[in-house]
């Protein structure tokens, strides 16, 4: 069993009568000992992403993940829906860094270390109660000057929160996405380098040799 299953989306360029973006979306398991495996790579339509998100989520299910606490993804559209129905007692959980960069979108560049460090304080609460009480002070220092960034943050409350129920062990891997975000790192890193692929298979052998590269993706704790 799987305590956190982290899903993302990396998007690379296939002719298909013409060059267009599409997403490829990758899913990383971290077990209870904190290692991680990276358990599928698929590429997307673009266009149907709640139908194709079921299906991958489904292979997975059907390839022995029977189960998961804790699925971690970044508002993929129908994503959450999907992995009710596949994993009904699996918890859905926002990946809080990627809050974090879309809150200093609007902000200043002066001032994002200021906001970093108050968002940290607000993410790592104890518990929901306290970090609503830090929020609170976060929009009392900052909601004149940024009323974007609050409302972000609270349309997305119900989304974030759920993780602050969990030990800090398993909480660490959501708010740092450390484990998703290296190995993507060294994906995009070979999909630049190729600029854009004939057809969908080219790109996931590309993307499969990365992965088998026996640099650190496989059995490892980084966060």
């Amino acid at each position: 069993m799987y305590t956190v299953l982290l899903i993302d989306a990396l998007y690379v360029k296939i002719r298909d009568g013409q060059v267009s973006n599409r997403p490829v979306y990758v899913a990383v398991g971290v077990n209870l000992a904190g290692e991680r495996d990276v358990l599928g790579m698929w590429v997307g339509t673009g266009g149907e992403a709640a139908k194709h998100g079921m299906a991958c989520l489904a292979e997975l299910r059907n390839r022995s993940v029977a189960d998961v606490c804790i699925v971690a993804c970044d508002g993929l559209k129908g994503l959450p829906e999907s992995v009710t129905e596949i994993w009904p007692r699996a918890t859905v959980q926002l990946y809080v860094v990627h809050l974090v960069r879309a809150s200093l979108r609007y902000a200043s560049k002066a001032h994002w270390g200021q906001i970093t460090t108050a968002l940290r304080i607000v993410y790592t609460a104890p518990t929901v109660e306290a970090a609503e009480q830090r929020f609170e002070q976060f929009e009392a220092d900052w909601g004149d000057r940024y009323p974007v960034i609050i409302k972000l943050w609270r349309s997305a409350w119900e989304q974030f929160t759920p993780f602050l129920a969990f030990p800090p062990e398993i909480r660490r891997v959501v708010y740092t996405t450390n484990a998703i975000e290296s190995l993507n790192s060294r994906l995009r890193q070979a999909t630049r380098r190729r600029g854009h692929f004939g057809h969908e298979q080219a790109a996931l052998k590309v993307l499969y040799l990365v992965v088998r590269d026996p640099k650190p993706d496989r059995g490892q704790r980084d966060w």
